[in-house]
């Protein structure tokens, strides 16, 4: 006999545990509890069925903890001195990754953080690696949650492009047609081709004198060479004076030398880069636009063109190079990509254009086929 399915059950706070024990729970089961301290609520812990309960990282005392675990729940104790929290809830903003940046960036989480990876990594310590894998797998659970109703459209590109550069105007308004046309724009959270896209998005309610006005701001500290700290704060005056939603970034902390750009809304940063590569490929199933890069950019290519290679006509994704001269003879990925495509069904899923606007027009094309 199949055994009825239980509810699913996440706590992240404690007023939401307030509410549910208000709603009148006699029982734990299905509940996942995330760095809540529940050091108060002892006795409302005592009157429930611990049976089929999840926590983690919360306070409790010992009384509580004991009735948990001898009822049948588990309980993921807090890591001591880490610089972050291991069983998070939600993604991260730019307002708590760099908060502190007036000190410096070496002064804000994501500097400190960044520095406890490398520092963990020369020890070659196992605890780093437990503490680095439950906050990739808080980090992947918050992103699952977010909303899923409109297309993520992945865009792709290099690093090292220059606020003020033609080609960062050229991602900037390719984020805002994106977004206007309401699709999430979602790219891997750097500097460069990434952060125009993200800011594009952000941009999508203004007006192009808006959007000349803060490249303008934004080109006083054009790399986030030589300062960190120039760079983002630039960023953060701009995001204030010009507040939207900037999409999804996944960027991550391997690539410490590339900070996180502010304009994404919702940034979820991983400590693993194949992680965090497979969820941003994977979440990008309404199409994927490629801008000029270099090996990164390079490899984001060849990992989405795999499951098209071996995919039929039902599971492709839309992959879109722009940049004739670039991909063609610069780095000849493209001939590479139409010998792979030959008499395969990716065949008319990989593109390759001149402009911004021809790449969204693809999407946009694709997507609407889609629905039909």
């Amino acid at each position: 006999m199949t055994q009825p399915s239980i509810p699913h059950v996440d706590i992240e706070s404690l007023a939401h545990f307030d509410e549910i024990l208000a709603a009148g729970a006699t029982s734990m089961a299905g509940w996942r509890v995330q760095s809540v301290d529940l050091s108060g609520r002892t006795a409302a812990l005592l009157g429930l069925a611990p049976t089929g309960s999840l926590f983690l990282g919360c306070t409790l005392d010992e009384q509580a903890e004991a009735w948990i675990r001898g009822g049948g729940g588990l309980i993921f104790p807090a890591i001591p001195e880490l610089p972050f929290d291991p069983y998070r809830g939600v993604l991260y903003d730019a307002d708590e990754l760099y908060a502190g940046l007036d000190s410096g960036y070496e002064a804000t989480p994501d500097a400190r953080i960044y520095a406890w990876s490398r520092q963990h990594d020369e020890k070659g310590d196992t605890s780093r690696t437990l503490a680095a894998a439950l906050h990739d797998h808080s980090i992947a659970d918050a992103l699952h949650e977010l909303p899923d109703g409109r297309p993520w459209i992945g865009v792709m590109g290099g690093h090292g492009i220059k606020r003020g550069d033609p080609t960062y105007r050229s991602a900037v308004l390719l984020g805002r047609t994106l977004a206007r046309a309401g699709l999430t724009v979602a790219t891997g959270g750097g500097p460069g081709a990434m952060e125009a896209a993200n800011l594009g998005s952000s941009l999508a309610a203004y007006d192009d004198a808006a959007l000349d006005a803060a490249l303008g701001l934004l080109a006083a500290a054009p790399s986030f060479r030589p300062s960190i700290g120039v760079w983002a704060a630039a960023g953060m005056a701009v995001r204030r004076q010009f507040p939207g939603d900037g999409g999804v970034s996944i960027p991550t902390w391997f690539y410490g030398h590339e900070p996180p750009n502010v304009f994404a809304s919702s940034i979820a940063k991983y400590f693993s880069n194949a992680q965090r590569e497979d969820v941003l490929l994977g979440r990008a199933r309404g199409g994927i636009i490629y801008l000029p890069g270099a090996a990164g950019t390079v490899q984001e290519i060849f990992q989405a063109v795999t499951p098209n290679y071996y995919g039929d006509a039902a599971t492709q994704v839309p992959m879109i190079l722009v940049g004739v001269q670039y991909w063609s003879v610069t780095l000849p990925v493209w001939p590479l990509l139409q010998t792979l495509a030959s008499n395969r069904a990716m065949a008319t899923s990989v593109q390759l254009v001149d402009t911004v606007d021809e790449a969204a027009a693809l999407v946009s094309r694709s997507l609407h086929a889609g629905d039909r």
